[in-house]
C-alpha cells in the first residue's frame, strides 16, 4: 500500500474556515513538481480503484456565516470537517483515483424556499418554518399565486403539487416540508466549493491528471435533492413524473473497488445519499455476496450534523450511520491507516 504523503507547506490550517482565491496556477506547479517528487502516476492506471465522494462542501454550509453553516454540537463542525478532510486528501493523493463532488444547487422559487408559500395575512413563512398537509388544508398556509408561472404550472396546478407534495413526504416517513434560508444560490457565493476543499481537490487533479466530477442537485423548483442519487418526489399528483434518480452516477459509484464518503451535513445530505446507496446495493446485492456494502466507507470524522435553535439531529444522524453500518457499510476516521480499515483493499 502506498506510503501516506506529508501535507503540502502551502496548506493553512487557519483559513480552512475562510474565503479566499485559489491561486491555481501557483498550485498546479506546485502539484506537478509534487507528483514527480512522490511518484505519482495517473490515476487512469490505479488499481485498486479508490473513489471520493464529498457531499455538498460549499460555502453556503462549510463557512461560519454561511446561510446553513454547519455548526455541529461544538459550534464549528463543518470547519473542523474541512480541515480534516484537507489533511486526508493530500495525505492519501496517491491513492484515490477520482474525486465525486455534489453541488447543492438552487434558485429563488422553488419548494422549500419562502417565496413559495404565504401565511393567512400573505406574508411568507420565516425560515425554518414546517409545512404540513394539514396546515394546506386547513388554509394556514398556501400557495403563492406570483410563484406559480416561475415554477411552470398556474395557481390551481400549483395548490394541487403543494398539497400533493406535503402528502408524499409524510407517507415517506422522513420529514415534513421545511422552509429553508435561501441557500447554494446558483451562480451565488455560497455555491462554490469551500477554498480549502477546492485547493486540495484541484491539487490532486493536477497531481494524478484526474479530473474531478461535479454533480450539481436540487434546481428543480418542485422538489427537495436532499440526495444526489434521487429526488425526494418523484411525481405530481396526477402521476406524471417530474424527477428521475440519477442513476448514471449511482452506477459510477458502484464500480469503484473502494468509495469513501464525507462532507455535509451528516443528518441531511450525506445520510440520505447513502442511504439511497444502501437500498440500491440491497437491490443489486440482496444476500451481501458481492460485497458492495463493505466496499463504502463512510469518513465519520469529515461530517457534521445540523444543529440549530430547536433543532439537533445529532441523534437522527448517529442513528442513520448504525444503520448503514449494519447494512455492511464500514465506517472510519480519517487519522486511522487506511491498513486499519476493514477490508479496504490494498
Amino acid at each position: 500500500m502506498p506510503e501516506t504523503l506529508p501535507i503540502p507547506d502551502f496548506f493553512d490550517s487557519e483559513r480552512v474556515g475562510q474565503l479566499y482565491r485559489v491561486p491555481y496556477e501557483t498550485r498546479a506547479a506546485e502539484a506537478r513538481a509534487w507528483a514527480r517528487q512522490h511518484r505519482l502516476t495517473p490515476a487512469a492506471g490505479d488499481a485498486p480503484r479508490v473513489g471520493l465522494l464529498l457531499v455538498d462542501c460549499q460555502n453556503t454550509f462549510c463557512l461560519p456565516g454561511g446561510e446553513l453553516f454547519v455548526a455541529g454540537r461544538s459550534g464549528l463542525g463543518a470547519v473542523k470537517d474541512s480541515w480534516r478532510l484537507c489533511q486526508f486528501l493530500y495525505g492519501h493523493l496517491g491513492r484515490i483515483s477520482e474525486i465525486v463532488l455534489t453541488l447543492d444547487t438552487h434558485t429563488a422559487i422553488q419548494v422549500f424556499h419562502a417565496h413559495f408559500f404565504l401565511d393567512r395575512e400573505g406574508n411568507p413563512p420565516a425560515a425554518y418554518t414546517q409545512i404540513t398537509s394539514e396546515d394546506l388544508e386547513t388554509g394556514r398556509y398556501r400557495v403563492n399565486p406570483d410563484a406559480a408561472t416561475a415554477a411552470g404550472l398556474d395557481e390551481e396546478g400549483l395548490s394541487r403539487h403543494a398539497l400533493h407534495y406535503c402528502r408524499r413526504l409524510e407517507s415517506q416517513g422522513k420529514y415534513v416540508l421545511v422552509v429553508w434560508p435561501y441557500h447554494a444560490m446558483l451562480g451565488g457565493a455560497g455555491h462554490a466549493v469551500v477554498p480549502a476543499i477546492e485547493e486540495a481537490v484541484f491539487f490532486h487533479a493536477i497531481a494524478r491528471s484526474a479530473q474531478p466530477r461535479f454533480e450539481p442537485k436540487g434546481l428543480n423548483p418542485l422538489t427537495e435533492n436532499y440526495s444526489v442519487l434521487r429526488p425526494e418526489v418523484l411525481d405530481d399528483p396526477d402521476g406524471n413524473a417530474i424527477a428521475e434518480p440519477n442513476r448514471q452516477l449511482l452506477d459510477h459509484l458502484l464500480e469503484y473497488d473502494a468509495l469513501i464518503v464525507a462532507g455535509q451535513a451528516k443528518s441531511h445530505c450525506v445520510a440520505w445519499t447513502v442511504s439511497d446507496l444502501r437500498d440500491e446495493i440491497a437491490r443489486r446485492d440482496p444476500d451481501g455476496v458481492r460485497g458492495l456494502a463493505r466496499r463504502v466507507f463512510l469518513l465519520e470524522d469529515a461530517t457534521s450534523p445540523v444543529v440549530v435553535p430547536g433543532a439537533d439531529f445529532t441523534d437522527a444522524a448517529d442513528a442513520a450511520y448504525a444503520d448503514f453500518e449494519r447494512a455492511g457499510m464500514v465506517r472510519v476516521r480519517s487519522t486511522d491507516p487506511l491498513e486499519e480499515w476493514p477490508g479496504f483493499p490494498a
